[in-house]
Order: structure tokens, then C-alpha cells, then sequence
């Protein structure tokens, strides 16, 4: 059954469909495939970043065993102004090689935005250089303002995340004055 949310694609056969899936619903084979293009997308792509995608929803294109394009959205909290904000946090957004260069990658994210204006206060995610127009693209801005990371040791500055991360503004109003704190978790915090 087609997700109504997700763009019809079906007009364009150099896209695949598109379907949005709890971690739950992905299987073995799913899981087993979706690592094999994580592997393929990524110069280096490690256990850990794996387990960030874990545990949301992921948007998929093509069939669930043989993916070709990828992102997932998890539940984050982050910390602005004194109040702990519902964020979905944007991982593992990849396109098979041989796939790039047909708007995939922004279709992935269409669907992305809809899914975190929907059911988060707020959207972020870590970009390097490559993908950050295509974010900026579909309304996602970085984050001008300090960041720091709350760690098994307290509160820690984060600054060389600057200007890599990117905010998704689902209904709240950020201010760049104040730090945007992110929960902890193994390997990159951000």
C-alpha cells in the first residue's frame, strides 16, 4: 500500500518507488541490504553510524531487499533555551552510486521534511560539504549558534560540528543566541 504522503514517483522511471518503514519492519534480508548500501554510498561507513540509523523510520526507494536510496529520521532530544525539544535527527541519507545524478536524493528528502514537520518540534542533521546544498535545497539551514553535547562527563562545547550541522525549523522558533545541546550517544554526537 502507497504511503498518500509519499510523491508518486511511478512518472518517472528512472526513480524507483518510495516507501517509509519503522527498523521493525525491515527484516534481516532488509537490514542486511540496507548496510550493503550504506557501505557502497559512504567512503567509510562504520558499525556505529549504522546503529544511529537505527530505531526510526526509514525512507527507502526501491525494494526493501535491494535499496537504492536511503535516509531515516530518529528521535533525538535537544536541548534550547531550558526545554528539551522532540527532534528528528536525519541519518544515513545515501543513493547507490550508479542512481545519483536523477533527483533521488531529493525526493529522499522531500519525503524527510514531511516526516519532521509532522512529528517533531524541530529537524537536524550532520552534513559534510558534498550534501549540504542538497539540504539547504529543501529548507534546511545551519546552525549559526554555538553547540555543545550533554556527555556521561556534563555539558561539553562542540565546536568542530560548526556550521556542519543543519536545523529543519518544524514550529519552534530557534535562536541562534542560544546553544542547541544534543543528547548523548557513541560516536559522532552530532
Amino acid at each position: 500500500m502507497r504511503d498518500p504522503g509519499v510523491p508518486e514517483l511511478s512518472d518517472r522511471p528512472d526513480l524507483p518507488g518510495m516507501r517509509v518503514l519503522p527498523t521493525a519492519d525491515l527484516g534481516p534480508d532488509g537490514l542486511t541490504a540496507l548496510r550493503a548500501l550504506l557501505d557502497t554510498a559512504f567512503d567509510v561507513y562504520d558499525d556505529t553510524s549504522f546503529d544511529h540509523a537505527l530505531g526510526g523510520v526509514h525512507v527507502l526507494a526501491g525494494p526493501v531487499t535491494a535499496p537504492v536510496g536511503h535516509a531515516a529520521v530518529v528521535l533525538r532530544r535537544v536541548l534550547h533555551r531550558g526545554t528539551a525539544l522532540r527532534c528528528g535527527y536525519v541519518e544515513s541519507v545515501a543513493v547507490c552510486p550508479s542512481h545519483r545524478g536523477r533527483g533521488l536524493g531529493g525526493a529522499l528528502m522531500s519525503v524527510i521534511g514531511r516526516l519532521v514537520r509532522g512529528g517533531y518540534e524541530v529537524g537536524a542533521l550532520g552534513a559534510d560539504e558534498r550534501a549540504a546544498s542538497l539540504y539547504r535545497r529543501h529548507g534546511w539551514c545551519p546552525w549559526r549558534g554555538p553547540l555543545r553535547a550533554l556527555t556521561p562527563d556534563g555539558v561539553v562545547d562542540t565546536p568542530k560540528e560548526s556550521g556542519a550541522v543543519h536545523v529543519l525549523d518544524a514550529g519552534m522558533r530557534l535562536d541562534a543566541r542560544h546553544a542547541l545541546t544534543c543528547d548523548w550517544r557513541d560516536g559522532e554526537l552530532w
